[in-house]
């Protein structure tokens, strides 16, 4: 899967548009994608992505980046040997196109918003 474009509010992956938060796996995008307590990122959000085997995440805390990755989720993650990048969405996307090109289980999470 490739992100074409981002923009507040908008990403478009192998030509569809998305207008919610969207988790990206391998062959699937989860469109509406959201957390139990909004704008701050807990393990239990990121179920779907231990179930991929991920073995990198990418995650994009929105245009401004309002969305938090807390200490303990990046710990946990780190103890799970999941190797976390943590950018804005505009400059998550283009990291996860990157990375997602190489042998790796890549997983992204984008807040597509704030």
């Amino acid at each position: 899967m490739t992100v074409e474009s981002y923009r507040f509010g908008q990403m478009v992956i192998d030509g569809r548009t998305y207008h919610r938060d969207v988790m990206i796996l391998p062959g699937r995008v989860c469109d509406g994608w959201w957390r139990e307590t909004g704008h701050r990122l807990s393990i239990a959000d990121l179920e779907e992505a231990f179930k991929a085997k991920a073995q990198v995440l990418v995650i994009g805390t929105g245009f401004s980046g309002l969305m938090q990755v807390p200490a303990e989720t990046s710990r946990e993650l780190g103890q799970r040997g999941i190797e976390l990048h943590v950018l804005h969405t505009a400059g998550a996307w283009a990291l996860y196109n990157q990375l997602v090109s190489g042998d790796r289980r890549v997983v992204a999470a984008f807040h597509l918003s704030c």
